[in-house]
């Protein structure tokens, strides 16, 4: 934890959306109307695959509909654009279908991301005749709602969402995963897709003798989009002969339903962390919540982001200052793209009401240059 900490140097945050430097993009404080908030996206793919949001105010359409906030986690493989797309058109679906049953619900959440994923296969479907590699775009999916004092998660890939909570036993904050990922990499996930395809011997393959992958192509079990590996008019010519299956299947091979899980807030819950599998590959859930729980809220999210960076740089036996001049997809080869959203929340509030004039909505990542950027 100490080499890590003295790569740590702060950096000065301005009004608006975000701040960017170089391949990094932060948000470092700013206000949900359950607490504060803290963002930073960390490029290392060619083009930023990740895509992230906080919208909090109105839940609905409706004056007197929900409130609460949203908190959206995307990330992306095969490209970027399934990623934008969900950050464009999941939250305004959850608003939709929440209007329509007039509160918020688990049910209302998975409508939200089937919607989404209907509307993406549909784009897919027009596009096909002059981009049929966007069959072969995808995107993790993991959401977290808090309305009326309940926590709702929703996941479908391999993001996380963990919670820190104040355990007296201890004398800090333990860490609490509250999503379930969906990658070929768990026992569980692999009976799930055997019982699934009790026909199919090559539903999962372990590659390499290292990685296990679905259908031997990719880890996730879980996404929206893929739609080469959901349905079948889109596994054939002229999509690349590297993403089309052998043999036909009759049935969606991943799925876009998320597992969902409701958390009743306590005042033992401090904050959570919200972030794609880039930064669980470097810290563990405890390491990170030590972290949040040990420095000011002030640019916790880009604290994060950069201790995971050294701890990748030291895996490759090189300092952190080195890491840094790397260019983009180069990087990719030292990590992934990284998002981090930390929310903390504010126990009196968390069932507080909002009118549409206190709306905060912030995109994470806008304004990452294409370019060949070099930075944090």
């Amino acid at each position: 934890m100490k080499m890590v900490t003295n790569c740590w140097k702060p950096l000065v945050d301005g009004d608006g959306k975000g701040r960017v430097d170089g391949l990094l993009w932060y948000k470092d404080l700013g206000h949900h109307i359950n607490g504060k908030f803290s963002m930073a996206v960390i490029q290392a793919n060619g083009l930023l695959e990740d895509q992230s949001q906080i919208e909090s105010g109105p839940l609905s359409f409706l004056d007197s509909g929900p409130c609460g906030t949203f908190v959206g986690v995307y990330d992306g493989h095969g490209g970027p654009e399934t990623s934008r797309f969900v950050n464009e058109r999941l939250f305004p679906n959850l608003k939709k279908f929440a209007s329509e049953h007039k509160e918020l619900s688990a049910n209302v959440i998975k409508n939200a991301f089937l919607a989404t994923e209907e509307e993406f296969l549909s784009l897919v479907r027009q596009q096909w005749s002059i981009k049929p590699q966007l069959a072969s775009v995808g995107t993790c999916c993991l959401v977290g709602v808090i309305c009326d004092g309940l926590l709702y998660v929703a996941n479908a890939g391999d993001s996380r969402v963990v919670l820190g909570r104040i355990d007296k036993g201890v004398g800090g904050v333990t860490a609490i995963q509250l999503s379930k990922e969906h990658n070929a990499s768990f026992e569980s996930v692999r009976d799930e897709l055997r019982i699934l395809h009790p026909d199919d011997s090559q539903i999962v393959v372990l590659k390499n003798k290292v990685c296990w992958r679905v259908k031997g192509i990719i880890q996730v079990s879980r996404s929206i989009g893929d739609a080469y590996l959901k349905r079948s008019e889109f596994n054939k010519e002229p999509l690349l002969p590297k993403f089309r299956l052998s043999k036909p299947f009759s049935k969606p091979i991943l799925s876009a339903e998320p597992s969902i899980s409701i958390h009743k807030l306590s005042p033992k819950d401090q904050f959570l962390i919200f972030a794609s599998d880039g930064l669980w590959e470097h810290l563990s859930n405890q390491e990170a919540v030590d972290i949040v729980n040990s420095y000011p809220r002030h640019g916790i999210a880009r604290r994060l982001v950069k201790e995971a960076l050294c701890v990748a740089a030291k895996k490759r036996e090189m300092r952190y200052s080195d890491l840094k001049k790397i260019e983009r997809g180069i990087r990719r080869h030292f990590h992934d793209d990284i998002t981090v959203v930390v929310v903390f929340i504010d126990q009196s509030s968390i069932h507080k009401t909002s009118s549409h004039s206190s709306a905060v909505s912030v995109r994470g990542g806008l304004g990452v240059p294409f370019s060949n950027s070099k930075g944090s």
